[in-house]
């Protein structure tokens, strides 16, 4: 035991907090390390058991990326916007999706098969998807055609119009001069003494 008397070295006092944290930090990047081993190891198993899946998909298919990445929580990523990865238990798959409204949790389990079916109905979903996409570009050429039948058949609707236009043109006119005797007439009968006494008025 050392004296009260004795001076103690403050570096050695740092030296030894220094090795303490080290120590610490060490243990806390094994735990890290542990659990990120821990989920890729179990994300690998389900690559593995969704393997078969992956082999059936089209060759010309290329959106899809069935691969594990690495870094601090592990990931089998499905597509552009669609991965699996582990809970914070360590033991829960969760299968996620980037959407326009946020991540939404397409499947979540602690067993394998229930999420392996999961994204196995994703994928049918997206090669049914893109092959009615493809099967769909007949549409507009009929729908081309549809209309080029309608812009044969418009000159004689148009005809037909221009026919109907000069006729309401015609109409109109017969309506203004019509309007217009009517109000000669009126104003004929409103001014009749004054046009009558003009002309007993008028000497030559």
């Amino acid at each position: 035991m050392k004296d009260a008397g004795e001076k103690i070295d403050p570096s050695s006092k740092l030296s030894d907090a220094i090795r303490d944290v080290k120590n610490a930090f060490a243990d806390r990047d094994d735990v890290v390390v542990d659990m990120r081993e821990a989920h890729r190891m179990r994300l690998d198993l389900l690559a593995a058991d969704l393997a078969p899946v992956f082999a059936d998909v089209p060759a010309d298919m290329d959106n899809f990326d069935f691969v594990v990445s690495s870094g601090l929580q592990p990931r089998l990523w499905i597509d552009a916007v669609s991965h699996v990865a582990m809970g914070r238990d360590r033991r829960t798959y969760r299968f996620l999706k980037d959407t326009r409204v946020g991540r939404v949790v397409l499947a979540e389990s602690t067993e394998m098969k229930p999420v392996a079916d999961s994204v196995t109905r994703y994928v049918a979903e997206r090669i049914v998807e893109r092959r009615r996409m493809m099967e769909g570009g007949v549409e507009p050429a009929v729908a081309g055609m549809r209309r080029a039948k309608v812009a044969e058949a418009e000159p004689p609707l148009r005809a037909s119009m221009q026919g109907r236009g000069w006729s309401a043109f015609l109409s109109g006119l017969g309506l203004i001069a019509a309007g217009g005797l009517v109000g000669l007439a009126v104003s004929a009968a409103l001014f009749w003494d004054r046009l009558a006494a003009m002309v007993l008025n008028w000497r030559p």
